[in-house]
């Protein structure tokens, strides 16, 4: 038997699985319901043949636009994994849906679907704040440290400033300090 999310992994095959679901779930309503909600391609004879809840060939080559044998093809994997059924008519064929293979993906999924993200996303929030604030604190310190070094140099260039003043009010004493 496939892999029962390699079956429903086709677009097309997901698609025939809608049609499926949607006539079964459309069985459901009255005999005057029922009679609108046959799907487009469908014949009366069709529908006076068959149980609620199947549908021909014909209808899903109607419905799904594409060749009987492309159709014929993805019916047999669906119907090799379990998800359809076949009942023979003469020379028709028609399908309904059996969902009970899909219990194996609904546990698959489940889990994730229950777990608590939200309480799982504020926590990594508040690592990704307290990452933000290791950061900022990493900053602050490299700031510091530029600071200190820039304020090195300013006092350093001062000191120098200062040195080459004196140095020239010692050799020209007649220039005056205007800035005093």
């Amino acid at each position: 038997m496939a892999d029962i999310f390699s079956v429903i992994a086709d677009p097309t095959r997901r698609h025939v699985l809608s049609l499926l679901l949607e006539r079964y779930v459309g069985a459901d309503r009255d005999d005057s319901e029922a009679g609108s909600g046959v799907l487009a391609g469908a014949t009366a004879t069709d529908a006076a043949h068959r149980p609620l809840g199947e549908i021909s060939v014909s209808e899903l080559v109607s419905q799904l636009e594409l060749s009987q044998p492309t159709v014929s093809k993805h019916l047999r994997v669906l119907r090799d994994a379990g998800l359809v059924s076949v009942r023979e008519v003469g020379q028709h064929r028609y399908y309904a849906l059996d969902a009970s293979p899909l219990e194996e993906v609904e546990d698959f999924v489940i889990p994730f679907l229950s777990a608590d993200f939200d309480e799982l996303d504020d926590e990594a929030g508040s690592g990704v704040e307290g990452e933000r604030a290791g950061l900022s604190e990493h900053a602050k310190s490299q700031a510091s440290l530029v600071g200190e070094r820039v304020g090195q140099s300013v006092a350093t260039a001062t000191g120098r400033a200062r040195s080459i003043f004196e140095d020239v009010t010692r050799r020209f004493p007649n220039i005056s300090r205007s800035s005093d």
